[in-house]
């Protein structure tokens, strides 16, 4: 198949890249306008690799993006350029809408006007694939509550809001103009090359580098984590295997509180990288006031995609955590840069949502 990967030189769309070509009867295009998280540093391993290419272009550019769909002979479009720093969606909304909303109206458009123009033979073939979050369907109580994908959608931020109505064009164009797609929605992802304004990565590095290690609030909000490489064996499964029509929720089955992970951090820190004045790492956690409208809980039911594909996450949160330490432990030449540059190692999105 030649695929089309947008936005795959962020986290989660260059590990799907790189797991993509692994298989040599894949062909993968990827475009990404290499934005702040966008970084072909994290694609070093395939870039010469036979079966794929790189091309810097803008999703909202929906002329370019026409082009790139008939010179490449695209099978399968998988969407993942957005925006999705929800602390970042706080400070500075603006790019939120254009990218995920409008940048996703004209990346649909163009694959709509494309799609029409396949052969006869390859129509029925041709899948559009939208890659979405958790965060579309907002708060979740303390209880043994799970989020479906008939789950209605209630998003908390601007960063949520602007998936939701990415979500709903795409369906949109399926029940209006008969584009086949597929959506999938995720619960939060880590692992390797994750941008180190999130969470595990900004706790590995702060850490590593005797900063604080800021927590929003009390640190009791509660996430269910996927690892990044089994979310690229699912939606790999997904466009291929998936229902036209239909979407798929993908989760790790690991709730933790944003506390714990921390605390387990810096106990493998502990062990791993001890602190050369003895301390744990624990002491260097810092409280700072939560983030505006912070959901309290996420958790996802992956029955369906388990069920209906045969997908189920292989990496437990535990081993995971402790293989990503390890990376960041390792890989030094790729997240050093980002920390010497403009970036401050800071969490965002509370100043301004407070003026």
């Amino acid at each position: 198949m030649n695929i089309l990967v947008t936005g795959g030189a962020g986290f989660i769309g260059s590990a799907l890249c790189r797991h993509l070509v692994a298989d040599p009867r894949n062909r993968v295009v990827n475009i990404d306008k290499l934005t702040y998280a966008g970084n072909l540093a994290s694609l070093r391993q395939i870039e010469n690799f036979p079966n794929y290419r790189f091309i810097q272009a803008d999703i909202c550019n929906d002329a370019l993006v026409a082009e790139i769909l008939r010179a490449e002979n695209i099978d399968h479009v998988i969407h993942l350029a957005a925006e999705t720093h929800v602390d970042r969606s706080i400070d500075g909304p603006d790019a939120f809408v254009e990218t995920n909303i409008v940048g996703t109206f004209r990346l649909l458009q163009a694959s709509l006007a494309y799609w029409r123009e396949l052969p006869a033979n390859a129509v029925a073939d041709f899948r559009f694939h939208h890659v979405s979050t958790d965060e579309v369907f907002g708060d979740l109580p303390f209880d043994t509550s799970l989020f479906t994908e008939d789950t209605p959608y209630a998003p908390s931020s601007p960063y949520s809001a602007s998936k939701a109505a990415s979500d709903h064009l795409v369906r949109a164009w399926h029940q209006t103009f008969g584009l086949p797609i597929v959506v999938t929605n995720c619960s939060n992802n880590y692992g390797p090359f994750h941008f180190p304004e999130k969470l595990i990565p900004l706790v590995i590095l702060n850490a590593l580098e005797e900063k604080p290690l800021p927590v929003y609030g009390n640190g009791g909000n509660v996430r269910d984590w996927l690892h990044v490489e089994d979310h690229a064996r699912a939606l790999a499964l997904v466009a291929t295997k998936g229902k036209v029509g239909e979407n798929y929720n993908i989760g790790g089955r690991a709730e933790r509180t944003n506390l714990s992970v921390v605390e387990t951090i810096c106990d493998l820190l502990d062990r791993k990288r001890p602190r050369r004045n003895g301390a744990s790492y624990r002491s260097l956690i810092k409280f700072v006031s939560d983030r505006p409208g912070h959901d309290r809980r996420y958790a996802m039911d992956a029955a369906k995609i388990e069920r209906e594909l045969g997908w189920s996450p292989q990496e437990s949160f535990d081993e995971g955590l402790a293989r990503t330490i390890d990376w960041y432990l390792e890989n030094a030449w790729w997240w050093k840069p980002i920390r010497d540059g403009s970036y401050a190692g800071e969490r965002l999105g509370r100043l301004v949502a407070a003026q």
